[in-house]
Protein backbone atom coordinates (compact mmCIF):
# COMPACT_ATOMS: atom_id res chain seq x y z
CA UNK A 1 0.00 0.00 0.00
CA UNK A 2 1.37 3.45 -0.82
CA UNK A 3 0.27 7.06 -0.54
CA UNK A 4 1.66 10.36 -1.82
CA UNK A 5 3.54 12.42 0.77
CA UNK A 6 4.07 16.20 0.94
CA UNK A 7 6.25 16.25 -2.20
CA UNK A 8 5.22 14.61 -5.47
CA UNK A 9 8.42 12.57 -5.65
CA UNK A 10 8.05 11.18 -2.10
CA UNK A 11 6.22 7.92 -1.55
CA UNK A 12 5.32 6.52 1.85
CA UNK A 13 5.36 2.72 1.81
CA UNK A 14 3.46 0.85 4.50
CA UNK A 15 4.42 -2.82 4.74
CA UNK A 16 3.04 -5.67 6.81
CA UNK A 17 5.08 -6.40 9.88
CA UNK A 18 7.78 -9.02 9.61
CA UNK A 19 7.67 -12.21 11.61
CA UNK A 20 9.16 -11.71 15.08
CA UNK A 21 12.85 -12.57 15.20
CA UNK A 22 15.52 -12.66 17.87
CA UNK A 23 17.77 -9.65 17.31
CA UNK A 24 20.95 -10.14 19.35
CA UNK A 25 22.35 -6.87 17.99
CA UNK A 26 19.43 -5.01 19.50
CA UNK A 27 20.13 -6.62 22.87
CA UNK A 28 23.69 -5.30 22.68
CA UNK A 29 22.47 -1.79 21.84
CA UNK A 30 20.30 -1.83 24.98
CA UNK A 31 23.08 -3.24 27.20
CA UNK A 32 22.96 -0.19 29.49
CA UNK A 33 19.30 -0.85 30.26
CA UNK A 34 20.09 -4.52 30.76
CA UNK A 35 22.83 -3.75 33.29
CA UNK A 36 20.52 -1.29 35.04
CA UNK A 37 17.86 -3.98 35.45
CA UNK A 38 20.46 -6.43 36.76
CA UNK A 39 21.65 -3.89 39.32
CA UNK A 40 18.05 -3.15 40.30
CA UNK A 41 17.41 -6.84 40.96
CA UNK A 42 20.58 -7.13 43.07
CA UNK A 43 19.68 -4.09 45.18
CA UNK A 44 16.08 -5.27 45.59
CA UNK A 45 17.41 -8.56 46.92
CA UNK A 46 19.50 -7.03 49.70
CA UNK A 47 18.01 -3.58 50.36
CA UNK A 48 16.53 -3.17 53.85
CA UNK A 49 17.39 -6.79 54.66
CA UNK A 50 18.33 -7.91 58.16
CA UNK A 51 20.71 -10.64 57.04
CA UNK A 52 21.86 -8.94 53.85
CA UNK A 53 24.01 -11.27 51.79
CA UNK A 54 23.42 -13.91 54.45
CA UNK A 55 20.21 -14.85 52.66
CA UNK A 56 22.36 -16.34 49.90
CA UNK A 57 23.72 -18.80 52.45
CA UNK A 58 20.78 -19.43 54.77
CA UNK A 59 18.54 -21.16 52.22
CA UNK A 60 21.00 -23.81 51.01
CA UNK A 61 22.38 -24.38 54.53
CA UNK A 62 18.94 -24.92 56.09
CA UNK A 63 17.91 -27.15 53.18
CA UNK A 64 21.15 -29.11 53.60
CA UNK A 65 20.39 -29.75 57.27
CA UNK A 66 16.85 -30.95 56.47
CA UNK A 67 18.00 -33.18 53.61
CA UNK A 68 20.85 -34.60 55.70
CA UNK A 69 18.48 -35.56 58.53
CA UNK A 70 15.69 -36.92 56.32
CA UNK A 71 17.49 -38.47 53.36
CA UNK A 72 20.96 -39.08 54.78
CA UNK A 73 19.93 -40.08 58.31
CA UNK A 74 16.47 -41.64 58.05
CA UNK A 75 16.30 -42.83 54.44
CA UNK A 76 20.01 -43.81 54.39
CA UNK A 77 20.48 -42.70 50.78
CA UNK A 78 23.90 -43.59 49.44
CA UNK A 79 26.25 -40.64 49.04
CA UNK A 80 28.91 -42.68 47.21
CA UNK A 81 31.16 -42.77 50.27
CA UNK A 82 31.11 -39.01 50.83
CA UNK A 83 29.73 -37.16 53.88
CA UNK A 84 26.07 -36.66 53.07
CA UNK A 85 26.03 -33.03 54.24
CA UNK A 86 28.88 -32.12 51.88
CA UNK A 87 27.44 -34.32 49.13
CA UNK A 88 24.07 -32.56 49.16
CA UNK A 89 25.38 -29.04 49.81
CA UNK A 90 27.58 -29.33 46.70
CA UNK A 91 24.39 -29.91 44.73
CA UNK A 92 22.32 -27.33 46.59
CA UNK A 93 24.65 -24.44 45.70
CA UNK A 94 23.95 -24.61 41.93
CA UNK A 95 20.40 -25.85 42.48
CA UNK A 96 19.47 -22.92 44.74
CA UNK A 97 20.76 -20.56 42.06
CA UNK A 98 18.76 -22.37 39.37
CA UNK A 99 15.59 -22.36 41.47
CA UNK A 100 15.90 -18.68 42.35
CA UNK A 101 16.79 -17.58 38.82
CA UNK A 102 13.99 -19.65 37.29
CA UNK A 103 11.40 -18.33 39.74
CA UNK A 104 12.46 -14.70 39.18
CA UNK A 105 12.68 -15.05 35.40
CA UNK A 106 9.36 -16.90 35.19
CA UNK A 107 7.46 -14.07 36.87
CA UNK A 108 9.53 -11.20 35.45
CA UNK A 109 7.15 -10.04 32.70
CA UNK A 110 4.12 -9.95 34.96
CA UNK A 111 6.07 -7.86 37.46
CA UNK A 112 7.39 -5.46 34.79
CA UNK A 113 4.15 -4.86 32.88
CA UNK A 114 4.07 -1.18 33.88
CA UNK A 115 7.46 -0.80 32.25
CA UNK A 116 7.15 -2.58 28.91
CA UNK A 117 3.66 -1.24 28.15
CA UNK A 118 4.91 2.37 28.18
CA UNK A 119 8.24 2.38 26.35
CA UNK A 120 9.93 0.22 23.75
CA UNK A 121 13.00 -1.87 24.46
CA UNK A 122 13.83 -5.51 23.69
CA UNK A 123 11.59 -7.41 26.10
CA UNK A 124 14.07 -10.26 26.29
CA UNK A 125 16.21 -8.28 28.75
CA UNK A 126 13.46 -8.66 31.37
CA UNK A 127 13.71 -12.44 31.95
CA UNK A 128 17.48 -12.54 31.37
CA UNK A 129 18.30 -9.83 33.95
CA UNK A 130 17.41 -11.93 37.06
CA UNK A 131 19.38 -14.87 35.65
CA UNK A 132 22.52 -12.73 35.77
CA UNK A 133 21.60 -10.99 39.04
CA UNK A 134 21.28 -14.31 40.90
CA UNK A 135 24.93 -15.05 40.18
CA UNK A 136 25.75 -12.87 43.19
CA UNK A 137 23.99 -15.39 45.43
CA UNK A 138 25.78 -18.26 43.68
CA UNK A 139 29.24 -16.75 44.20
CA UNK A 140 28.56 -16.20 47.91
CA UNK A 141 27.17 -19.71 48.43
CA UNK A 142 30.04 -21.23 46.44
CA UNK A 143 32.51 -19.53 48.77
CA UNK A 144 30.75 -21.17 51.74
CA UNK A 145 30.92 -24.51 49.90
CA UNK A 146 34.70 -24.16 49.57
CA UNK A 147 34.96 -23.38 53.29
CA UNK A 148 32.83 -26.43 54.13
CA UNK A 149 34.94 -28.66 51.89
CA UNK A 150 38.08 -27.24 53.48
CA UNK A 151 36.69 -28.00 56.91
CA UNK A 152 36.09 -31.62 55.98
CA UNK A 153 39.61 -31.80 54.53
CA UNK A 154 41.09 -30.51 57.80
CA UNK A 155 38.98 -33.08 59.63
CA UNK A 156 40.69 -35.90 57.76
CA UNK A 157 38.31 -36.45 54.87
CA UNK A 158 40.02 -36.56 51.47
CA UNK A 159 37.95 -34.00 49.58
CA UNK A 160 39.56 -34.92 46.26
CA UNK A 161 39.41 -31.52 44.53
CA UNK A 162 41.09 -31.81 41.13
CA UNK A 163 41.65 -30.06 37.82
CA UNK A 164 38.01 -30.72 36.98
CA UNK A 165 37.25 -27.49 38.84
CA UNK A 166 38.70 -25.68 35.82
CA UNK A 167 35.47 -26.63 34.05
CA UNK A 168 33.50 -24.51 36.54
CA UNK A 169 32.92 -21.64 34.02
CA UNK A 170 31.41 -24.15 31.59
CA UNK A 171 29.14 -25.54 34.30
CA UNK A 172 28.02 -22.01 35.22
CA UNK A 173 27.17 -21.29 31.57
CA UNK A 174 25.07 -24.47 31.40
CA UNK A 175 23.34 -23.53 34.65
CA UNK A 176 22.52 -20.05 33.37
CA UNK A 177 21.42 -21.26 29.94
CA UNK A 178 19.01 -23.77 31.45
CA UNK A 179 17.51 -21.19 33.82
CA UNK A 180 17.22 -18.56 31.07
CA UNK A 181 15.67 -20.94 28.54
CA UNK A 182 13.08 -22.38 30.89
CA UNK A 183 12.49 -18.93 32.40
CA UNK A 184 11.65 -17.50 28.95
CA UNK A 185 9.15 -20.29 28.40
CA UNK A 186 7.48 -19.71 31.78
CA UNK A 187 7.34 -15.91 31.66
CA UNK A 188 5.89 -15.88 28.13
CA UNK A 189 3.30 -18.48 29.11
CA UNK A 190 2.42 -16.61 32.32
CA UNK A 191 1.45 -13.52 30.33
CA UNK A 192 -1.06 -15.43 28.23
CA UNK A 193 -2.15 -17.98 30.84
CA UNK A 194 -2.24 -16.38 34.28
CA UNK A 195 -2.59 -19.68 36.14
CA UNK A 196 0.96 -20.59 35.09
CA UNK A 197 2.43 -18.31 37.77
CA UNK A 198 0.29 -20.00 40.43
CA UNK A 199 1.54 -23.45 39.45
CA UNK A 200 5.12 -22.29 39.01
CA UNK A 201 6.09 -22.01 42.68
CA UNK A 202 5.37 -25.58 43.76
CA UNK A 203 6.39 -27.03 40.38
CA UNK A 204 9.87 -25.49 40.71
CA UNK A 205 10.15 -26.92 44.21
CA UNK A 206 9.28 -30.41 42.93
CA UNK A 207 11.95 -30.17 40.24
CA UNK A 208 14.61 -30.66 42.93
CA UNK A 209 13.77 -34.38 42.84
CA UNK A 210 14.31 -34.46 39.06
CA UNK A 211 17.97 -33.55 39.65
CA UNK A 212 20.62 -35.49 41.60
CA UNK A 213 20.45 -33.29 44.68
CA UNK A 214 19.47 -35.80 47.37
CA UNK A 215 20.69 -38.86 45.48
CA UNK A 216 23.56 -39.65 43.08
CA UNK A 217 23.03 -40.09 39.34
CA UNK A 218 24.24 -43.67 39.75
CA UNK A 219 20.85 -44.40 41.35
CA UNK A 220 19.22 -43.83 37.94
CA UNK A 221 19.07 -46.99 35.76
CA UNK A 222 21.99 -46.93 33.34
CA UNK A 223 19.72 -47.36 30.32
CA UNK A 224 18.00 -44.06 31.16
CA UNK A 225 20.99 -42.13 32.48
CA UNK A 226 21.80 -40.14 29.32
CA UNK A 227 18.14 -39.25 28.78
CA UNK A 228 17.98 -38.17 32.42
CA UNK A 229 21.06 -36.01 31.82
CA UNK A 230 19.12 -33.86 29.32
CA UNK A 231 18.15 -32.00 32.47
CA UNK A 232 20.85 -29.28 32.43
CA UNK A 233 21.31 -29.44 36.18
CA UNK A 234 22.37 -33.09 36.07
CA UNK A 235 25.63 -32.33 34.29
CA UNK A 236 26.19 -29.20 36.40
CA UNK A 237 25.74 -30.99 39.74
CA UNK A 238 27.66 -34.13 38.85
CA UNK A 239 30.43 -32.08 37.23
CA UNK A 240 30.80 -29.93 40.34
CA UNK A 241 30.81 -32.98 42.61
CA UNK A 242 33.49 -34.69 40.51
CA UNK A 243 35.64 -31.57 40.38
CA UNK A 244 35.36 -30.68 44.06
CA UNK A 245 34.87 -34.01 45.83
CA UNK A 246 36.42 -36.46 43.38
CA UNK A 247 37.89 -38.90 42.81
CA UNK A 248 37.89 -39.54 39.11
CA UNK A 249 37.43 -37.46 35.95
CA UNK A 250 34.49 -35.28 35.08
CA UNK A 251 31.42 -37.11 33.70
CA UNK A 252 31.73 -35.60 30.23
CA UNK A 253 28.94 -37.82 28.87
CA UNK A 254 26.47 -36.33 31.37
CA UNK A 255 27.81 -32.81 30.87
CA UNK A 256 27.51 -33.19 27.09
CA UNK A 257 23.88 -34.33 27.29
CA UNK A 258 23.11 -31.51 29.72
CA UNK A 259 24.64 -29.05 27.24
CA UNK A 260 22.25 -30.39 24.59
CA UNK A 261 19.30 -29.98 26.98
CA UNK A 262 20.35 -26.44 27.94
CA UNK A 263 20.77 -25.45 24.28
CA UNK A 264 17.34 -26.83 23.40
CA UNK A 265 15.72 -24.91 26.26
CA UNK A 266 17.56 -21.71 25.36
CA UNK A 267 16.81 -21.81 21.61
CA UNK A 268 13.18 -22.90 21.89
CA UNK A 269 12.54 -20.55 24.81
CA UNK A 270 13.97 -17.56 22.91
CA UNK A 271 12.00 -18.43 19.75
CA UNK A 272 8.73 -18.83 21.66
CA UNK A 273 9.37 -15.61 23.57
CA UNK A 274 10.05 -13.72 20.31
CA UNK A 275 6.88 -15.12 18.74
CA UNK A 276 4.75 -14.09 21.72
CA UNK A 277 6.41 -10.70 22.21
CA UNK A 278 4.06 -8.92 19.79
CA UNK A 279 1.01 -9.65 21.95
CA UNK A 280 2.50 -9.03 25.42
CA UNK A 281 1.15 -5.48 25.74
CA UNK A 282 -2.28 -6.53 24.40
CA UNK A 283 -2.92 -9.37 26.84
CA UNK A 284 -1.53 -7.76 30.02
Amino acid sequence: MSTTASRPDEVLVVEAGRRPTLDLGELWRYRDLFLLLVWRDVKARYAQSVLGIGWAVVQPLVTMVVFTVVFGGLAKIDAEGKPYALFTFTALVPWTYFQGALTAAGSSLVGAQNLFTKVYFPRLVIPIAPVLAKLVDFVIAFGVLLLLAGGYALGGYAVGANLGLLALPLLIVLMMAGAAGLGMWLTALSIQYRDVKHAQSFTVQLLVYAAPVVYPTSAVPEAWRLVYALNPMVGVIEGLRAGLLGPGPLPWDLIGMSAVGAALLLVTGARYFARMEAIFADVV
